[in-house]
């Protein structure tokens, strides 16, 4: 799985969702891209989530808020007998982080750890 990091301006948050009965747990959000490479005439609006204990980390924003959003580009296929097969895409976010001014993190010590690393569960159902 790849790792990637994007900059931008969070225009939803979503409200944390629990799917099955295993008590699996995720929560959307966008950001609107900023930055260099950017054109503020065609604005582009990534959908990203966070899943299971991860979803406590958008707690600590709100829409407007400038932030750098750490996260894994994930794919999957299915099947359904008799249907063609589908490809799924996610990018599931795993460190945010408020960013003041010119782009430069702001130091929040939420007691969240250590987020310079994926999760090391992949066992997802999509």
């Amino acid at each position: 799985m790849a790792s990637f990091d994007i900059q931008g301006e969070i225009h939803s948050i979503d409200e944390t969702r629990s799917y099955g009965q295993n008590g699996f747990t995720k929560r959307e959000f966008v950001v609107k891209l900023t930055g260099e490479g950017e054109n503020p005439s065609y604005p582009n609006y990534v959908a990203l989530e966070l899943v299971k204990d991860k979803c406590a980390l958008l707690d600590a924003y709100q829409k407007g808020d400038a932030v750098k959003v750490a996260f894994n580009l994930g794919g999957r296929l299915w099947s359904a007998p008799g249907k063609p097969e589908k490809c799924f895409v996610s990018l599931q976010a795993w460190r945010i982080e408020k960013l003041s001014g010119e782009g430069a993190p702001v130091e929040v010590d939420e007691g969240w750890g250590n987020f310079n690393q994926a999760p090391a569960d992949d066992d997802f159902p999509f």
